[in-house]
């Protein structure tokens, strides 16, 4: 055991080290779980919550923000890891009912965190072979485990960290062998492990800043590259609705809780008064851009249905059988100015895949509500 010990001693196997990086993880990981959760609710909207509408690219930001604290955490998480592990070899194993709650909860907190790093770099990569389960759901009770686990890990180390924090570092000069054998410092550690979030934050995170999407080497999407020069997640033949959209007897209807149900062709849409927004479309990935978006207002349709003042909607794909065939719109953003039925992007006819014939645009919404191939709306 002692050799074992001896084989540990290095400057950067410290409580200290552990703190600091412990304290970035929590920051980091409690950023995720918030905007994590804004993301969540805003897919599965509770009856009782009104998103609103404004400011415009508000989900844009905490989407952006969600993806880019999470991949910073990992380079955080491994050298966390490494760290502490020496710590799973101390004796006795367990000195305390207290230091066993503490080393219990290590189980759902380290696992909960690697599970969650994994699926969500496999969920922006696109890449689900590994994960034979439904991301959303997994993801999102995973991250109540690991947040509950990492808050009774705080409440356990609280006294140990302040104490680390409190005490001074002893001197680089004190181990000159560990250091040398380590090659680095403390503070070279840190900093490496700064640089590589960094680094990994800067390669992928021109998804949302365009002025980085030369150097994002690492992003999934590129803003210029797809039909209409956009980047689409979906297209019309995976959605299977090549034929349908295109079907020149294709009507819109509007119906549910109004006084005049309409059906109307898409000349009769292009006859309406027509509004022009720049919008984003914002996806859960991470990635977004800014487009100009043409077409008629919602709240133009609801006026001229006889819907109520205060009504909400569902918008509907023709796309059958998705969990994202459909999508809601409450009063707020169904009668937002700025909340479309478009026609055209960018100064153009949509292209099929970006969701021709029709689809919904507006403010301050996910990616996967802007609902493509849309052919009915049911007023609430």
């Amino acid at each position: 055991m002692a050799r074992l010990q001896e084989r540990f001693a290095s400057p950067l196997h410290d409580d200290r080290l552990a703190a600091i990086l412990g304290i970035a993880l929590g920051v980091t990981f409690t950023t995720c779980f918030v905007t994590g959760l804004v993301s969540h609710t805003l897919q599965h909207p509770p009856s009782w919550f009104t998103w609103p509408s404004r400011p415009a690219g508000l989900f844009r930001v905490t989407q952006g923000v969600h993806v880019a604290t999470g991949i910073a955490s990992i380079p955080l998480l491994l050298a966390k890891l490494w760290v502490v592990y020496p710590k799973l070899y101390r004796w006795p194993p367990v000195a305390s009912v207290a230091h066993a709650v503490e080393r219990i909860s290590l189980v759902p907190l380290v696992g909960g965190a690697l599970f969650q790093l994994f699926t969500g770099t496999a969920n922006i990569a696109y890449w689900y072979r590994p994960m034979p389960f439904f991301f959303t759901v997994a993801h999102f009770w995973a991250a109540w485990i690991t947040i509950g686990a990492l808050v009774v890990h705080v409440g356990a180390k609280l006294t140990a960290t302040r104490a680390a924090l409190a005490r001074r570092p002893a001197p680089v000069s004190s181990a000159p062998v560990e250091a040398a054998r380590d090659g680095l410092t403390r503070r070279g550690f840190i900093g490496t492990v700064a640089a590589a979030s960094g680094v990994l934050v800067v390669a992928t995170v021109g998804e949302t800043l365009r002025p980085l999407n030369r150097v994002s080497v690492l992003a999934p999407r590129r803003l210029g590259v797809g039909p209409q020069g956009r980047p689409v997640n979906r297209s019309a033949a995976a959605a299977g609705v090549l034929e349908t959209a295109r079907d020149p007897e294709y009507r819109f209807r509007v119906e549910g809780r109004v006084r005049r149900p309409l059906e109307l062709s898409l000349d009769e849409l292009r006859a309406m008064p027509q509004h022009e927004a720049v919008l984003p479309i914002a996806c859960v990935e991470g990635w977004s851009y800014s487009a100009r978006w043409r077409g008629v207002r919602v709240r133009d349709l609801l006026h001229a249905a006889g819907a109520h003042s205060g009504a909400g909607a569902r918008v509907e794909s023709l796309e059958a059988y998705s969990i994202y065939g459909s999508s809601p719109l409450n009063h707020l953003q169904a009668h937002d100015p700025d909340t479309l039925l478009a026609l055209e992007l960018d100064g153009h006819s949509l292209a099929l895949d970006h969701g021709y014939p029709l689809r919904l645009i507006g403010p301050n919404r996910p990616g996967v509500d802007q609902t493509k191939w849309v052919h009915r709306m049911v007023v609430l």
